[in-house]
């Protein structure tokens, strides 16, 4: 297929870019240079500047080394969105140490194999989580547990409920107590890991991918550089509800929006009142958000008496959005909503829609500066293909992973001659716009047809009583697999499976067409909103062996 140039592309971003080969925690030193008085976080009405924040970094740095942190430890990070979080990372890095993202939500199983597998000797988390913390690490290598509050940074801070110890320690006291004075570390921004971001875990254990501080200091600058016609550096208000352990949320939420001395409304956990009195007191102009969120707010009655039309960009991530729930969204707000594309492969963003310029409804847009894509063949991912043809999206670029934390064979089959192979079944079109079909391994190959659940699930959203849906293929002694899919009504609505099925039969061909419709009350999802197909279809089979 022959290269696409698109004649638009020079109006909104330069085709490549000269990218400052630096720590990644330099981007806050950057940042203070002009803004060191704008206002870095607002938690719970508390506010922090760049300069505080930078004092806080620097102590709380100086702290770690103290404590025997060297370059090249790795120290795991289990906070929710909050200026503790931000603190930790950056000291983290200025110590010469790797951050390793831990979901709040794992539970011990998990928390156990992350720790083991990244060789973690420090944490930093909230008290809320000791219990689990405490059942796990004997079976670890964590030597020093630092243990925050989460009022730690609100107006009347309370000492975090786990008492002091030889290996125990409050964030705050060390922070305080702490001088800047100790010389940082020599980075090499392009061999030295900044973070190991813990793959979702769909198919076998989850996977550590490497990102180096050049990587995500190179995506910092190409989501600034996308967004350049909107920013106002050290003016920008971003609500930050996507939680920041998370890739999507680290780089777009966190690092971009320090790059740009922006102010971080914090929210720690998603809840929908929450989100919208913190969107009416602060009045953010950039919402980096999922879709489940946005569909939490299409079904709030009085989301719009909050100023949710107001925000000037919405940037949707982490899942396919609906087209749909795309639709009606831009009905309500009044500024500019983009869906973009990205994994933890790549820091993680490659894709999005132009912000000036032309945008399309389902696609997740175009290459970002210095982005490679293209389209090949699922069999052998050699042969490049054409316009509108479903294949394998593959990316090359610099902010594409060093590889997999102590897995060779695993980075061998996803790095190949420089591309990075996504699992990700997409189509470019002749303007250069790419669309996710769906997973690779979420396919539905039901008697000899291929079936993507998305295109389902596309079908599912448009029946206007459905609030949530998801399709997942399950086993079929006859088909192989077969159809089944998870609907959550809105409410006071109801509905039969034989509606949906015959929503389905008059839009779908025959052989895409649900078998089952399972009605739920609420669909299982990740911390960052994306729904768990995989969660589904295990408890679909565990259903049948029990019954069996």
């Amino acid at each position: 297929m022959e290269k696409i140039w698109l004649k638009h592309y020079d109006y909104f971003v330069p085709k490549s870019i000269r990218y400052p080969e630096i720590p990644l925690y330099q981007i806050l030193e950057l940042t203070c240079v002009r803004y060191d008085d704008s206002v870095a976080t607002i938690f719970f009405d508390q506010k922090m500047t760049y300069g505080q924040l930078r004092d806080q970094v620097r102590r709380f740095s100086a702290a770690l080394r103290s404590m025997g942190v060297r370059k090249g430890d790795r120290v795991a990070i289990m906070l929710p969105n909050s200026p503790q979080f931000i603190i930790s990372y950056y000291a983290v890095l200025e110590a010469g140490a790797t951050v390793v993202n831990i979901s709040p939500l794992h539970v011990e199983r998990e928390l156990e194999y992350e720790f083991n597998d990244s060789g973690s000797e420090t944490l930093i988390y909230l008290d809320l989580f000791d219990a689990r913390i405490q059942a796990v690490k004997d079976k670890t290598p964590l030597k020093r547990l630092i243990v925050s509050s989460i009022t730690d940074y609100m107006e009347s801070p309370a000492p975090p409920s786990v008492p002091k110890s030889h290996d125990t320690y409050h964030l705050k006291e060390v922070i305080n107590e702490a001088s800047p004075d100790l010389p940082v570390e020599d980075i090499d921004p392009r061999e030295d890991l900044a973070a190991l971001q813990y793959t979702g875990g769909t198919t076998g254990l989850p996977k550590g991918v490497m990102l180096t501080h050049y990587n995500l200091v190179v995506n910092a600058f190409q989501c600034m550089f996308w967004a350049k016609e909107f920013v106002e550096r050290g003016k920008d208000v971003y609500l930050d509800v996507i939680p920041f352990f998370h890739s999507y949320g680290q780089t777009v939420g966190m690092n971009t929006a320090i790059l740009n001395a922006a102010a971080m409304v914090l929210i720690p956990q998603f809840e929908i009142n929450m989100m919208l009195q913190a969107i009416q007191k602060y009045r953010p102009n950039f919402f980096p958000g999922v879709p489940t969120l946005y569909v939490a707010i299409l079904n709030h009655p009085d989301a719009l008496k909050y100023g949710v039309d107001k925000i000037r960009l919405c940037n949707s991530g982490s899942a396919p959005l609906p087209v749909e729930v795309h639709r009606k969204f831009s009905r309500i707000s009044g500024g500019i909503f983009a869906e973009g594309y990205g994994l933890s492969e790549a820091s993680p963003v490659t894709h999005s829609n132009p912000i000036i310029g032309m945008k399309k409804v389902g696609s997740i847009g175009i290459p970002f500066p210095d982005t490679e894509a293209k389209i090949v063949d699922v069999e052998t991912g050699e042969q490049e293909l054409g316009f509108n043809e479903p294949g394998e999206l593959i990316i090359r670029g610099p902010q594409v992973m060093k590889g997999y934390w102590n897995k060779p064979e695993e980075t061998a089959q996803t790095l190949r001659d420089g591309w990075l192979y996504t699992g990700d079944i997409c189509t470019v079109d002749e303007d250069g716009y790419f669309y996710v079909v769906d997973r690779k391994k979420d396919m539905i190959i039901a008697g000899g047809f291929n079936i993507y659940p998305r295109e389902v699930d596309e079908v599912l959203f448009e029946h206007p009583k459905v609030q949530e849906a998801v399709t997942v293929g399950i086993p079929d002694e006859y088909r192989g697999e077969t159809v089944k899919c998870y609907v959550v009504l809105k409410p006071g609505e109801q509905a039969t499976e034989e509606e949906i099925i015959a929503w389905c039969r008059e839009r779908l061909a025959a052989y895409k067409v649900p078998r089952m419709v399972e009605f739920r009350e609420s669909l299982p999802k990740s911390m960052v909103g994306k729904v768990l197909r995989r969660a589904l279809r295990e408890e679909e089979m565990a259903r049948r062996q029990k019954e069996s």
